[in-house]
Parts: structure tokens; sequence; C-alpha cells
């Protein structure tokens, strides 16, 4: 199939020439196996009952689970009488309308509910995909009514129903068609831009750090005791007249000093606000200075040097190659074998990727949640992009031989051109068909929660006693882990917008994607994680990561417009401006802070000054009795974040507030 397009589309001419004839066999594999082969319409009918049959038994499975399973019910019993007495008494309330509040969580809960249950975390996350939900289905309208008519009324295929790449760009005879296709890529740009600026206008307490008294104080030496440090702040007590204005209190100014204020070396402390106390490890806080550094390069060079030879499913594809396994049913050509099980085998092996990324980024040690998770979202993102969308658009095996293929000179003269492996008619119905099998495969799995559910029954298997059974039961959830979760959403919706010009059909797959992880994703922080409590930054970097979909769109499309008419023709050039402009701004604003008006971030965002918990340390106030600290009894439920406000006598902050 692909090659008649190919075929035909060498013949046309392209300002005045020929273009010389490139065999794309090479984006196959070597050993002609049946990956990436053309079948009927590229296999998406079989892929989507495949992938819908095996979404109705996780779901069926899943209501089992919930109906005679307790995985999941126990967690965060709080250790009082009380509150497991009420908390057993609202399990036994919520078994007699179990699935009404399931339908009613997953469909209609409102955001201050969420807000109490889940933590603002969660209501961030959940309005991202809210965001999502509405850009896609603006694009899924633009690409199905304009651009999907346009591509079928090409004539380099063939009119049968039956072939994929009529819907494609590829179909089309005409270079002037190619404007519309430019011109919507750079509206997908700005309608982009323009929903998550909107997204980041609604975010409410996004400086909700801001409003804590407790700060966070760096490089105090060993040698420094309680008394010290007390006696250093009680002759400071109007410290509070500094303009706490950044990350920093004390930069550009020379702090004042006291009689202590040499043997504290106050002039090397860093201060800051202090994050929420769940949000730091306080274990790794003796974790600083190179040590940390050289842990942390450590790590990150051997995940990158074993995720660029085990990059893509396809290099085992290869390796099953070698010894003739795929030859008896390389003539069977079906969708089953050279579709579903290649998508579903790229699935899985994005789905285990996270797990390498995390336990990676567990080793370097972070201070706080929020630095691990933004770690977390800045690898697994990049690593996933590689895995899922450009590899394989290119038709190479793992990240070695794309170097090789980038900077060797000797493999360039001798290999073939890889960026017409994008545009091969079977490439677009292979991603479609990914992205039919994350929505439907990947939701219902993780609607299951399989790996938990396997760790809690070997936890279960391997308890010794009653007593080490209901402690594994209570002890079973764990927080939500966004920056996996904002990685997983960005490489799909990524690859969703790639294609979204190039193979308009992707696109209600991919809102159909995102309707369901909104869906799962509000249904498990409700019912199944515990609340996080983590800065805001994580959500605005998953807002910057977002940008670099329409981004790869426009290079999409140039790669394209100059295979097709020529590096010299008005929208080779066009796109190409386009592209330079949108990653000067994008370099310019992360690196410099310029362009703050052309960025996805809107400035103009409104604090919520909400009653949180605030943390006091001892150390300043010492006086105050145990029974403070703990306060009154927390009727706490599963996964809420609503907390009793700790007042304090404390007299620093008691001058704090005097003025």
């Amino acid at each position: 199939m692909s090659s008649l397009w190919w075929e035909r589309w060498f013949l046309l001419p392209s300002n005045g020439t020929t273009p010389p004839a490139l065999d794309n066999s090479s984006c196959f594999t070597s050993t002609e196996n049946t990956v990436l082969k053309g079948v009927q319409f590229g296999g998406v009918p079989v892929v989507l009952l495949i992938d819908f049959c095996v979404f109705l038994v996780c779901i069926i499975f899943s209501i089992i689970r919930r109906k005679f399973w307790d995985f999941g019910r126990l967690a965060l019993v709080a250790d009082n009488e009380d509150t497991t007495r009420r908390r057993r008494t609202s399990s036994s309330k919520l078994d007699d309308h179990e699935y009404e509040l399931v339908l009613y969580v997953c469909m209609c809960f409102s955001q201050e509910k969420i807000k109490a249950r889940c933590g603002m975390d969660a209501v961030h996350y959940l309005s991202f995909l809210h965001h999502m939900i509405f850009l896609l289905s603006i694009i899924t309208i633009a690409s199905l009514s304009v651009i999907l008519p346009v591509n079928l009324t090409g004539k380099l295929m063939s009119d049968d129903p039956g072939n994929f790449g009529r819907t494609t760009v590829g179909n089309l005879p005409e270079d002037k068609l190619l404007w519309l296709h430019t011109v919507f890529a750079v509206l997908y740009l700005a309608l982009t831009v323009g929903v998550l600026r909107h997204h980041t206008s609604k975010i409410k307490g996004m400086r909700r750090e801001t409003t804590r008294n407790a700060l966070f104080v760096c490089s105090v030496p060993k040698t420094a005791t309680e008394e010290d440090v007390k006696r250093h702040f009680t002759i400071l007590k109007d410290f509070n007249a500094l303009k706490c204005g950044g990350k920093s209190c004390c930069c550009n100014n020379e702090p004042q000093p006291s009689s202590n204020s040499k043997t504290l070396k106050v002039n090397k402390w860093s201060v800051s606000y202090a994050p929420h106390p769940k949000n730091v490890y306080w274990a790794n806080l003796s974790v600083q200075g190179i040590r940390w550094y050289m842990r942390y390069v450590m790590l990150n060079f051997f995940l990158f040097l074993l995720l660029t030879f085990l990059t893509t499913p396809t290099i085992v594809i290869n390796t099953i190659d070698k010894f003739n396994v795929t030859k008896p049913i390389n003539n069977l050509n079906s969708p089953i074998i050279s579709q579903f099980f290649p998508t579903l085998m790229l699935w899985s092996f994005s789905a285990l990727l996270p797990t390498i990324v995390y336990y990676s980024t567990l080793g370097e040690a972070h201070w706080s949640r929020s630095s691990e998770q933004l770690s977390m979202l800045h690898k697994l993102y990049f690593f996933l992009l590689f895995m899922v969308l450009i590899l394989p658009s290119l038709g190479l095996t793992s990240l070695s031989v794309f170097f090789r293929w980038l900077f060797d000179k000797e493999f360039l003269s001798n290999g073939k051109l890889r960026f017409d492996c994008v545009f091969l008619p079977d490439q677009g119905a292979f991603f479609v068909n990914y992205v039919i099998t994350a929505a439907l495969v990947g939701s219902s799995m993780e609607l299951l929660r399989l790996p938990g559910l396997l760790l809690y029954s070997i936890r279960i298997v391997f308890a010794g006693s009653a007593a080490e059974r209901k402690y594994v039961k209570q002890n079973q959830a764990y927080e939500c882990e966004y920056g996996a979760m904002y990685s997983w959403t960005l490489c799909v919706f990524t690859v969703i917008m790639a294609y979204s010009v190039i193979c308009p059909i992707i696109v209600p797959f991919g809102l159909v994607y995102m309707l369901l992880k909104y869906v799962v994703d509000k249904h498990n922080l409700y019912f199944a994680y515990l609340p996080a409590y983590l800065d805001h930054q994580v959500h605005m970097a998953a807002v910057n990561q977002a940008l670099a979909a329409p981004i790869i769109c426009l290079i999409w499309i140039y790669f394209f417009s100059v295979l097709r008419t020529g590096f010299k023709t008005p929208t080779s050039l066009f796109t190409l401006v386009v592209l330079c402009i949108t990653v000067f701004i994008c370099v310019s604003y992360t690196c410099f802070g310029y362009f703050k008006y052309l960025s996805p971030h809107n400035d103009a965002v409104s604090v919520s000054f909400c009653v949180i918990y605030v943390f006091l340390p001892k150390v300043l106030n010492p006086k105050s009795p145990d029974s403070a600290t703990q306060g009154s009894t927390r009727q706490q439920s599963y996964g809420s974040t609503q907390q009793t406000t700790v007042h304090s006598s404390c007299p620093v902050e008691e001058d704090m507030l005097n003025g």
C-alpha cells in the first residue's frame, strides 16, 4: 500500500524536477517481519474491537474486585478508635450506594469536594485534564470537518475504502493544499497556548506556600545549638521587616548581625519558605553538596545508558527475527499480528519505563517530594517521547541507532533518509492503534492498578500473623505520583498533536483517551491514592512540556513540506519561519524570562488564603505542650487533606503578627 503512494509521489514534478527515488523499505525491519506491514485500513477496526473486548473484561474484573475484596478500602486507618469506628460506619454506608457514589464521583463531583478529599494538587491535575479535553474537542472538530475531507480529495491513493492512506496528508497531489495543513498547525499552536494560559489562570491557591510562617533555613553549621539559634532570632525579632520576594529572603542584602551571627555563619544561610512537612524527605536532608551531585550524575548516566540500547520494542522484535521465528507467519498479513501486538508491546514497554525511572529517581535522594516529582516528570517525558513517538516514527530501533544516524557521517552516507518514514500511511495507522490501545487497555489497567494489587497480594501472603495482615491492609495505599501521571498523559497528547494534521483520524481516538483518562484518574484520586503535598512548580512544568506537542506537529509538517515540495518553496519557508520564531520565544522565556505575555503561563493568578496546617519546629516553640502540637483529634477521612489549624504561642510569631 505504501509503495504505491511513494511510486506515484516520485512521479510528481516538484519545482521542475523529479524527486529522487527513495527506498522506504528501510523504514521496516531489515528482516522483513510483519510489523508495520500494510493491512486493511491499517488494522484499526480489528485493534479497536480487540481493545474494546479487553476493556470490558478489565471493567468486569474491577467491579468484581471492588464488590468482594477489601483491597484499597482499609488504607490510612487512623490510630484513634473514634476515627476507626467512624470509618467502619461510613464503609458500611458506602456499600449500600457504592456504584451510585462511584459514578457520581467520576462524573459530577465538584471541585470543592475533590479539594477537601484529595488536596489541591488533585484539583490542579484534573483541571489540566479538563483543559486538554476542551482543546482536543476543538481540534477534533477542525480535523474531521476540514483536514480529513481535504485529504480524501487526493488521488494519489486508490479509491478503496479500506485504504488507510487516503485519510493522510500523503494523498494530496497539489502543493497548494499544503498551505491549509501548515496554517492549521500554526492555529493549533496558538490554541494550545491560549488554553494553557486559561488553565494557569484558573489555578487557585497556587502560591499557597507563601502563606506559611515557617521558614526553611539551609547551611546551618552542625556545631550550632538550639539555644544559639533561638537567641539569634530573639535578638532579631523584627526580622519580619525583610521583604521576602522570591525564593530567598536575604538575597542581595547583608543579613543583620547579632552576637551569634559569626558562630552560626549567618552569611552562608539560604532561607526560603518552608514546604509542607509531608513534602519533605527528612532522611535525605543529610545528603547534600558534592555527594548529592555525584549520586545524581551517576544514577542518570546509568539510566541513560540502559535506555539508550533498550528503548523500543522494535529491538526485541528484531532479536526474535534473527532466529526466524516470525517467518512462518510472515505471509498471514493479519492485523492482529501486524498492528495489535506491536502497539500492545509498545504500550507495555512504555508502562514499564515509569517503574525504572521511578526507582532511579528515588535513589537520587531528593529533599522534597516536589523536586522528586519534577525530576521524574522531565526524565520520564523525555524517554517516553523517544520510545513512543520519535524512534518509531523514524523507523529506528533505539537511541544508539538514532545518534549514529544523527552524527555518524559514514552511517549517513550508507544509510537511508529517515524522515520519509514519518509519513508512510502505515505509520499513521500504527500511532492510531497505539492511541486506541492506550485509551482502552491503558485506562482499564490503571483502574485495576495491577502493580499495587500484586505487591499487596505478596505482602499478605508473607504476613505471619493477623496483626501483620491488618497492618498491610492499613498501609497499602500510597501517594499519587503526579510526575509519572503527567508524563504519561503528555506523551500520548504529544503523539496525538504530532499526527493531528498528518493523520487527522487520530484525534477523535485521542479525545476518547483523554475522556477515559479523566474519569479513571478522578476515580483513583478519590478512592485509591493518598493526598500529595506538592509545590506548584510540578504543575507549571507540565504546562511547559505540553507546549512541545504543537511544536513537534510543526516539525513534522515542515519535514513533509521539504520532502514533498523542496526546501525553498513558500510552504516550507513559512513553516520554517514560524518554527524558528516559536523555538526562539520558548528558549528566551525559559532561559531569560522574556516574552512572558506569549508564554502558556498567566501571571494574573489569584491567591487562595485558605486555612492550612502550619508546621512549627520545636526550636521556635519549645514551651508549647505536646497536646498543643497534636491539637484536637483530626477527623480526617480516607484521602482527606483537611487538618486542624495549630495555634501557637511562639514569641517570634507573635512579634511578627504585632508588627
